[in-house]
């Protein structure tokens, strides 16, 4: 089986560091990000291009993180129908509330699902849930992943209730 591909645009190669573990989390669930750097304002035909090719290049689900005037992943929803997440890059201006605001308050008929001021690794996780409902190996390596986090929280418990006796 060919791995499932989402596209991962970055509206400039600063957002890189922030977006690591996106990609990182994505290639943990057996999934293949396309990485690209489309400035929205700067290329707006490569955004459209990209966005208009997508699907026929086999990506299932983008994934755009842009900062301040962060109008990156609605560009690309114009373009397409398939779900775009997008990721509000914290930036010096206001702390990401405008790149989150951009994302979040887009117009009737061109919908972008939006994670966390700099939620990359939930980006990668929701593009995973998104993808599972047509790969089911995906569901098993979520649920797996979703456990890991509970058996890691309860040792800290563990050890923190080894603390507090000790006090």
């Amino acid at each position: 089986m060919t791995a499932p591909k989402v596209a991962v645009i970055m509206g400039s190669d600063s957002d890189f560091e922030r977006m690591k573990p996106c990609i990182t989390r994505l290639k943990a669930f057996n999934i293949e990000p396309i990485v690209r750097v489309i400035s929205a304002h700067r290329t707006p035909y490569e955004a459209e291009q990209f966005a208009k090719s997508a699907e026929e290049n086999g990506i299932e689900v983008i994934i755009a993180a842009a900062g301040k005037a962060a109008h990156l992943g609605g560009v690309l929803a114009a373009f397409t129908t398939l779900p775009v997440i997008g990721v509000p890059i914290k930036s010096s201006t206001m702390d990401g509330l405008d790149s989150l605001l951009s994302m979040v308050q887009m117009p009737s008929g061109i919908p972008v699902a939006c994670v966390a001021i700099d939620g990359a690794e939930n980006a990668g996780i929701l593009a995973a849930q998104m993808l599972s409902l047509k790969y089911d190996y995906l569901k098993e390596m979520l649920s797996d992943h979703k456990k890991a986090m509970v058996d890691g929280v309860m040792a800290k418990d563990k050890k923190l209730q080894q603390l507090v006796a000790e006090l």
